[in-house]
């Protein structure tokens, strides 16, 4: 993957070439203030309100212990205040009301699905600036998208493109995840479609696997093929209830992308073997309620460095983590030998 890939990818690149076959979006331009106040881990509190808000009092004390809180209306107590941006929110208002109110955000190449958990409604569903920043201050795939675009780039040595940073507002459309598909193409020609939401049985999938397949091989050959700028690259589409398939997301060709229910081994060597189909792409889907699995997502609501030690992806946190039960089992001991039971 090259990270040249990866620029093609970002939404304003594509979204011109296929918007007749896409959700009606608006791309308005990010200001840098407002990236820094998305990267910026010391802001606690949530800008672009439509109304006044109240500034919300903190306690600047480290202490765990309750009683060294203090909740009062002192004036030496820190005060916590957003950053406004009323250009910006005024922008972005405007264009959720053009898009019917209610809009699915993202940036150029991600959009916050890690963090819907905080929001009220668990949901993307967003209806002013403060919706979509509570969602983007809380997510990694955000941070990803603002610090490291090219992390997985093969072409390292070469200098970083210089990226103009967008917020992209789609309007809001109820999606079932049982309709949504993600398709691999190499050298312009699909090669494997998976299910996207591979974690849950839908048993619509299976009794449909033939029209399914068809009509998402009719919609790449008539409106995707040979149309994009990379002749590698992932596609995700959404099949309505009428049969009609829409172009959802466009993403690179490599690790950086969900493979899903397939493995990059195998989608990189272009030979996807599926016995169930006989010609076309290999189409993978979940096929009992026994397979069913836990969203990935779900980890992004712990701490990161309890999935670390749960998954083992962190040694020097492991050894802490010992350790430190190494001492309390040792200071039991001693507590045990210094006041022996009656």
């Amino acid at each position: 993957m090259k990270k040249e890939q990866v620029v093609h990818c970002q939404f304003s690149v594509w979204y011109p070439i296929f918007k007749k076959h896409t959700i009606k979006s608006l791309i308005l331009p990010l200001p840098q203030n407002v990236i820094d106040y998305l990267l910026d881990d010391g802001t606690l509190v949530v800008s672009g309100s439509d109304h006044n808000s109240q500034p919300i009092q903190t306690n600047n004390s480290e202490s765990d212990a309750e009683e060294d809180i203090q909740w009062s209306d002192d004036e030496t107590t820190a005060i916590a205040t957003a950053p406004e941006f009323p250009e910006f929110t005024s922008t972005v208002l405007e264009a959720i009301n053009a898009l019917g109110g209610c809009v699915f955000p993202k940036l150029n190449w991600s959009a916050p699905r890690d963090a819907n958990w905080i929001a009220l409604n668990s949901s993307l569903e967003c209806r002013s600036l403060s919706d979509v920043f509570l969602l983007f201050k809380s997510s990694d795939f955000i941070t990803h998208d603002l610090t490291q675009p090219f992390l997985h780039c093969s072409d390292q040595d070469s200098p970083d493109p210089v990226i103009s940073y967008e917020l992209v507002l789609r309007k809001w459309a109820e999606l079932i995840p049982g309709g949504e598909f993600r398709c691999f193409v190499k050298e312009n020609k699909l090669i494997a479609v998976s299910q996207r939401d591979y974690t849950q049985y839908y048993q619509h999938i299976l009794k449909q696997e033939q029209h399914i397949s068809q009509a998402i091989q009719d919609f790449f050959s008539q409106h995707v093929q040979y149309r994009f700028l990379d002749e590698d690259f992932v596609f995700d589409v959404y099949r309505d209830s009428q049969g009609r398939v829409w172009l959802i997301d466009l993403n690179p060709f490599g690790e950086v992308t969900d493979s899903l229910l397939f493995s990059w081994d195998e989608l990189m060597s272009g030979e996807v073997v599926d016995h169930q189909q006989q010609d076309g792409p290999a189409f993978r889907y979940t096929t009992s309620e026994v397979t069913v699995q836990p969203s990935p997502c779900l980890s992004y609501r712990i701490p990161r460095d309890f999935v670390d030690l749960s998954a083992g992806e962190d040694a020097y946190k492991l050894i802490d983590f010992l350790k430190l039960t190494k001492s309390q089992q040792e200071e039991s001991e001693e507590e045990e030998e210094e006041n022996p039971p009656q």
